[in-house]
């Protein structure tokens, strides 16, 4: 049967838009998802996929046409089929009209909700706010923590712990700013204040978690929740019905499967935000974010750290030269660090691990394993709602869908980008699918952050990366050592590193070592995602003194000469 294709809603304030180009004429047969026009909408162009496949059998609008959103823009259907009654037949008289007759079952008439919502993590609750903005019946599943791993045993807690320990330090060089009296050597951490003061700062995020869900009048279900079929899940005693389903359960540590002493103490990255005792000695298995981070606080607050990871580098996705900053860092720290190693055994004294052939050991007092995190589908029953699992993880595409299409997936369940930043925005994108809007996940630019001092960041392609991808390019640097701010802020290790595509001098990757690297980051994510140029970087005026104008001065360096170095 013949239908309308209709003028897509591309963004939550898009209103109207114009045909800039069509990709297929009258006549021509689509795949679904085959792009067939090119919409302008908010002075940007997004190319415009099939809804459905089929033979186009008339062209309502023409090049550089506006028409409001829902308002048909063609006819696709079969060869031959009569598309009279649909040429005739007047549009809606509004989008909303339209946009009725697209949406979803409602609420109330065959389900409970329009959307459930399963964990409350920073994926979860977006999701469920944004749902509930949009004017969707929402509830939301938690079986423990609102906030999920980021706020409660991740991101915060640990940046919570990190900047005591960089206040430790700060106060210890305090003579070198001309404050005077303080004795270092009176100067330590206690861990039970620390751990007062993390629970503090978690517990007031997490509260505001639950008020902004009662906010916007989503309805909050505590308990675990468990697929019953496609679309009716069990939390608690309680089965609820949602025409959509969005599963946002998160992750749970990864535990090395090796043979472990039970006298020797091993942490996963949970249990050690509640340390309240430092041991002399740890060893930790594993030189990712993770492993890194906390690797730093030990030995920030004291600790004899050892550092085992498999990989020949720690941080294996970070820019190769940065990781080499970081790792002489950390040996003039005084942690112990061994590459293309194999844990084999924890025993009662320490950590056993193959290098080069060879058997050794890293003696130690307690263990931390910090191997990554794997997604968590324990207990959700996602055979009865047939949702697919590829390798442990939810299979999603890039509108957040599952096999199922009423089911989407986001978050660190789908292993895609376990950030919580990432979480948030596939949530919106989730929501915007059930909502009938076109939208897709891009992750070529998601800004990565890590949090030791100096801070390191990146975003897109490492300078590796873009060699393979583009051959010829340009790398712009900028050392901190001649940055002013950096300079007054007593913190001139590392530098600042932009990579462009030689052809077209566009920004293709960016990678900050650095004081406020973690802040900076954010502004090439917003060049990188409106293809800003490197020559187009150079003429935006960056304030003075801030340690913002290394980026300055590395487009500089990218697109021929940096100014001040």
């Amino acid at each position: 049967m013949a239908n309308y294709i209709n003028m897509p809603r591309l963004g939550l304030t898009m209103t109207e838009g114009v045909i800039a180009s069509w990709a297929k004429g009258e006549g021509d047969y689509v795949e679904k998802g085959e792009v067939i026009a090119e919409i302008e909408s908010d002075k940007s162009v997004v190319p415009f996929e099939s809804p459905e496949s089929g033979t186009i059998l008339k062209l309502l609008a023409a090049e550089t046409d506006t028409l409001d959103i829902y308002e048909p823009i063609a006819i696709i259907g079969k060869p031959g089929e009569s598309i009279d009654d649909l040429v005739a037949g007047k549009a809606p008289e509004t989008a909303a009209e339209t946009a009725a007759a697209t949406e979803p079952v409602a609420a109330g008439a065959d389900t409970d909700y329009d959307i459930a919502v399963i964990g409350a993590g920073p994926g979860g609750y977006v999701a469920a706010i944004k749902a509930a903005q949009l004017g969707k019946k929402v509830c939301i599943a938690e079986k423990e923590h609102f906030g999920g791993t980021c706020l409660n045993v991740g991101c915060i807690p640990t940046k919570a712990l990190l900047k005591s320990a960089e206040l430790l330090g700060e106060v210890k060089e305090a003579a070198a700013y001309g404050v005077t009296g303080i004795k270092s050597t009176d100067l330590r951490i206690d861990l039970k204040d620390v751990q007062k003061r993390k629970a503090q700062v978690v517990s007031t995020l997490v509260n505001g978690v639950e008020g902004l869900l009662r906010k916007n009048g989503v309805t909050v279900k505590k308990g675990a929740a468990e697929f019953l079929d496609a679309n009716t899940i069990k939390v608690g005693n309680e089965t609820i019905t949602a025409a959509n389903i969005i599963i946002a359960s998160g992750s749970a540590p990864k535990m090395l499967p090796v043979e472990m002493s039970d006298k020797m103490p091993v942490y996963t990255s949970t249990e050690v935000l509640d340390m309240t005792n430092a041991p002399e000695k740890m060893t930790v298995i594993g030189g990712g974010v993770i492993g890194v981070e906390l690797a730093y606080f030990l030995a920030s607050i004291g600790v004899k750290v050892t550092i085992v990871e498999f990989l020949d580098r720690l941080l294996p996705m970070v820019d190769k030269e940065i990781t080499d900053m970081v790792e002489k860092q950390f040996a003039d720290m005084g942690i112990e660090i061994h590459t293309s190693a194999k844990v084999t055994a924890i025993e009662k004294d320490g950590v056993a691990f193959e290098k080069d052939g060879k058997l050794q050991k890293a003696a130690c007092d307690a263990v931390l394993m910090a191997v990554g995190r794997r997604p968590y589908a324990d207990g959700l029953q996602l055979e009865k709602a047939g949702v697919r699992v590829d390798r442990g993880a939810v299979a999603t595409d890039a509108t957040m869908a599952t096999n199922i299409p009423h089911i989407y997936a986001i978050g660190d369940i789908n292993g895609k980008s376990m950030l919580a930043h990432t979480a948030s925005m596939e949530g919106i994108v989730a929501v915007e699918n059930i909502c009938g809007h076109a939208a897709k996940m891009d992750y070529s630019k998601i800004p990565s952050a890590i949090y030791i001092k100096p801070e390191v960041a990146s975003i897109g392609l490492t300078e590796e990366q873009a060699r393979e991808k583009y051959g010829n390019i340009k790398v712009g640097k900028f050392p901190m050592m001649a940055n002013g701010k950096a300079l007054i802020e007593g913190e001139t290790r590392g530098i600042v590193k932009i990579i462009v595509d030689e052809k077209h001098l566009e920004i293709v990757g960016a990678h900050l070592y650095c004081v406020h690297a973690t802040d900076m980051v954010a502004e090439m994510s917003v060049a990188m995602n409106l293809e800003c140029t490197a020559d187009e970087l150079v003429k935006m005026i960056h304030p003075h003194p801030t340690v913002s104008e290394v980026i300055h001065e590395a487009a500089h360096a990218a697109e021929s000469k940096a100014i001040h170095c």
